[in-house]
């Protein structure tokens, strides 16, 4: 490699590039170029209410260190007693799973250490999730436009 090449930075993720892209929130990587959105439900264990707006409030800055660490960023955040929303823009090379692990063991060790009063008087700092979660895709057209698109392709014609 040329020396003066070692020293170049890819400018395809630059403040510069991203503002003249024509669809925001475009991302590229070295072999892709992906828009990729997971809406994520989280509920408390047993549906105990236990979520108040501080706790909300602690729970989406423990999520959004979690979703840098994967290279995605959280998009919204929300949630009410007993369950949270999270709309998350994230890369191909992450899998849902295990991005679903990691935000709700962290978000779990992290809420229990700072001993809100009404989880200690709701569950004694057992288990903070039920074991299971919602998780859709999102983002792009709607299921329908995509469809419609794909089945309007002009298939080749043998010999043409």
């Amino acid at each position: 490699m040329n020396e003066s090449m070692k020293n170049v930075k890819s400018p395809r993720n630059s403040p510069e590039a991203i503002k003249k892209r024509k669809t925001p929130g475009i991302r590229h990587g070295r072999h892709c170029v992906f828009l990729m959105h997971v809406h994520l439900v989280f509920v408390a264990k047993y549906r105990k209410k236990l979520f108040t707006k501080e706790v909300l409030e602690f729970m989406e800055s423990v999520f959004r260190e979690v979703c840098k660490d994967f290279e995605s960023e959280l998009k919204e955040f929300n949630g009410e007693g007993d369950y949270v929303h999270l709309l998350i823009h994230y890369p191909p090379k992450v899998s849902v799973s295990k991005l679903v692990n990691s935000l709700k063991g962290v978000s779990s060790r992290h809420v229990r250490a700072r001993q809100f009063p009404i989880l200690h008087q709701t569950i004694g700092m057992d288990s903070l999730w039920s074991g299971s979660y919602f998780a859709g895709s999102c983002g792009g057209g709607s299921l329908d436009a995509i469809q419609q698109y794909t089945k309007d392709q002009q298939t080749p014609q043998i010999g043409a």
